[in-house]
């Protein structure tokens, strides 16, 4: 099962300003931040690509939907993983919802910090929030996945239908 969110009506009605994280420079006009040089999948999940290694976690959109994280469930080091298969689980005080890789490749690194402090994913999405690290296996595979005003749109859209 995707990362299948969307906005409450109450988060809707919020309006959630993104001015509380001032290191980030978000696109979304709404209240989650997307990061420019990032790439986003539809299971809102983001890569961040630099040189040989892609970085991979869940979306400040997809966190702020799961509510506070209380456990989260990686691969080890040394797996690998497959363009939209699961490769773990986070569980919030909301619901548990699997995580799909965007990208294929071998396990390199896997975030230790998030087995004691969770809430890392809540606090910092894209940056100490991180899952894991993968040595791509087809880096053709990012070009499939959303760049930041594409993936703006998609949650904007998405949260309307819902």
């Amino acid at each position: 099962m995707a990362l299948r969110i969307w906005a409450s009506s109450t988060a809707n009605a919020l309006k959630l300003s993104t001015a509380t994280r001032p290191h980030f420079s978000p696109l979304s006009r709404c209240f989650s931040s997307v990061l420019d040089g990032f790439k986003y999948a539809n299971s809102h999940e983001w890569v961040k690509h630099e040189r040989s290694l892609a970085t991979i976690g869940i979306t400040d959109h997809a966190q702020d939907h799961l509510g506070e994280v209380v456990f989260v469930d990686l691969p080890e080091t040394g797996g690998s993983v497959t363009k939209a298969t699961g490769f773990g689980a986070v569980e919030s005080v909301k619901a548990t919802s699997d995580i799909n890789s965007p990208i294929s490749g071998e396990i390199v690194e896997v975030n230790s910090k998030l087995s004691e402090t969770p809430g890392l994913i809540n606090s910092s999405p894209y940056e100490d929030g991180w899952m894991i690290k993968v040595k791509p296996s087809n880096p053709s595979e990012l070009e499939s996945l959303m760049g930041a005003k594409e993936y703006t749109k998609f949650c904007e859209e998405e949260d309307a239908a819902h």
